[in-house]
């Protein structure tokens, strides 16, 4: 690397899922103006930029997941001169912009789709999709066992008799990227947006996009469903996708040439190690690629040294930095997480939460934070049935990893829904209920009172910024006793994290910088993290 300071390597990025975010005209959907409108917010929280949610056209079968056109903004959310004001605010403030792009699958209402279950089999149409015929006696099983990870057959049939592959919902079809048509397509797509000033893109599914060529049948076709993840090695990660990523960085390097300002590509990679993981941020592929093994980690310290210590040795070992991350629009939120299986009150989850977001802004590398995160919020695990909107429940009838419950619009302010969520007439409802207890985790409250997660989140984003020890740079593993993890970061800054629920001599002695909850001089209570300076 050169000596020049790369912005997006030790970046801390807010996502934004816009729906649920801060809704401007009261139709109970958040929109672009609405992120307009809390950028201020994000700017006083410290965050160097946002990655924004799906906004295009899309008939929102999976939330904007299902794009019909790549190029636009669906009225749901405003329109392409509303995300010019957007981007305005947002270069006004120095906040970069990422938007998400969805190259794996289209809308079943994409042009290119609906041309091609009008055209006949065998056809310059079908060949952009995965059109296929059955097997058995007149074609009427699926042409393989595929599952979609949203449960059921990963193939439709059209009325010709063909079927086409949908890894994910049918109103989701899957691009055949072994024609370069789609390429091409997508090439445009990226330069549309980047001359409209975007700072990057998270690329969903990153590592799917190429199938094996042949289709086979899979020795576990059920294994994408069963844990709502890509793991099928016939349909995810094959190796003709990295020279995608290779064509899209040179395309970003283009521009950066142009006006010397680089933009980021982060992928949504979900591979089975951290070594194979590493292959997606060579110097010349993507840039980062979220290391989801620490939000997937439970809460244990040899379980979080074990996943830290292979994304340093293999994935920084490629000259790249890892991108960590601890909750998303697709994941129960951590503070829910981490409490399970106590009970409610225990406050174990909410106290871990706090810590592990310590741990992480402390690691060398990106941070990503989801939304609502920096309020504490936990999961919504009690929306009724008839409000869901996931469909992998609609596809399943199962509520086993839902993800409407991480989704619920923010609280802003007041004591009773929508909590400022939206600027609409009286009785305006929010698109997900928001509980009652929402109350509890306004903003508004959240910054008055200094206690709050958005004051932990807040402090610990301004230490980050303000000491040369955070961001890029080695780690050192300190000796600790059992259930403790602690390291040192550049000319002596400590971070330790108790993972246990009894109090340990602190690793450091003095007041630290910053901790996760109360933290006297020479003890580190449980389920607790702290900063501190040391002469170590």
């Amino acid at each position: 690397m050169s000596s020049k300071h790369h912005w997006w390597r030790d970046a801390v990025i807010y996502q934004v899922y816009v729906r649920s975010f801060l809704d401007s005209t009261g139709d109970g959907i958040g929109d672009l103006a609405g992120v307009r409108a809390g950028l201020p917010y994000l700017k006083k929280l410290g965050v160097d930029g946002i990655w924004l949610s799906p906004f295009y056209p899309s008939p929102q079968h999976d939330h904007g997941y299902d794009v019909a056109d790549y190029r636009d903004v669906d009225p749901l959310f405003g329109d392409l001169a509303e995300f010019e004001q957007l981007m305005a605010a947002a270069r006004r403030l120095g906040v970069k912009v990422l938007l998400d792009i969805v190259p794996n699958h289209c809308s079943s209402e994409h042009p290119w789709f609906r041309e091609a279950l009008a055209a006949a089999p065998g056809s310059a149409a079908r060949a952009r999709f995965h059109f296929a015929d059955g097997r058995g006696p007149d074609g009427a099983e699926p042409p393989n066992n595929w599952h979609s990870m949203f449960g059921g057959p990963a193939w439709t049939r059209v009325d010709d008799g063909q079927w086409y592959l949908h890894m994910f919902a049918p109103e989701q079809p899957d691009w055949n990227w072994r024609n370069p048509e789609i390429g091409a397509e997508f090439d445009q797509v990226l330069r549309f947006w980047l001359d409209r000033g975007v700072d990057g893109f998270r690329i969903d599914v990153a590592a799917g996009l190429f199938k094996h060529p042949e289709l086979p049948d899979s020795d576990d076709p059920e294994a994408d469903a069963r844990t709502r993840d890509s793991v099928n090695p016939l349909a995810w990660n094959q190796p003709e996708v990295h020279d995608v990523w290779r064509h899209w960085r040179a395309v970003c390097e283009e521009y950066t040439a142009r006006d010397g300002h680089e933009r980021l590509l982060v992928g949504e990679v979900s591979v089975p190690t951290a070594r194979e993981h590493a292959r997606y941020v060579r110097p010349d592929e993507l840039h980062q690629a979220f290391f989801f093994d620490l939000l997937s980690a439970p809460w244990d310290a040899d379980a979080f040294r074990k996943v830290i210590s292979e994304a340093m040795q293999d994935i920084a070992g490629t000259g790249s930095t890892v991108t960590w991350v601890l909750n998303n629009h697709d994941q129960i939120r951590t503070v829910t997480r981490y409490g399970e299986p106590h009970p409610e009150g225990s406050g174990l989850g909410p106290a871990r939460a706090r810590a592990a977001a310590l741990l992480m802004l402390a690691l060398p590398g990106a941070a990503y934070i989801y939304q609502g995160e920096e309020l504490g919020l936990p999961e919504v695990v009690d929306l009724p049935d008839d409000v869901l909107t996931d469909p992998i429940f609609h596809r399943t009838g199962s509520r086993a990893r839902i993800r409407d419950g991480c989704r619920v619009p923010l609280p802003w302010s007041g004591q009773a829904s929508p909590f400022g969520f939206t600027s609409g007439a009286e009785g305006a409802k929010p698109w997900l209920p928001q509980p009652s207890y929402f109350a509890e985790y306004a903003t508004d409250r959240a910054l008055a009172d200094t206690r709050s997660f958005w004051h932990l989140y807040r402090d610990g984003l301004q230490l980050r910024a303000a000491l040369p020890q955070l961001g890029e740079g080695p780690l050192t593993w300190l000796d600790t006793p059992p259930g403790v993890l602690a390291f040192v970061r550049g000319d002596g800054l400590v971070c330790a994290v108790n993972f246990t629920t009894v109090p340990t001599p602190a690793p450091v002695s003095g007041t630290p910088l910053l901790a996760s909850g109360p933290c006297p001089t020479g003890v580190l209570p449980g389920s607790t993290a702290a900063w501190w300076m040391s002469d170590l």
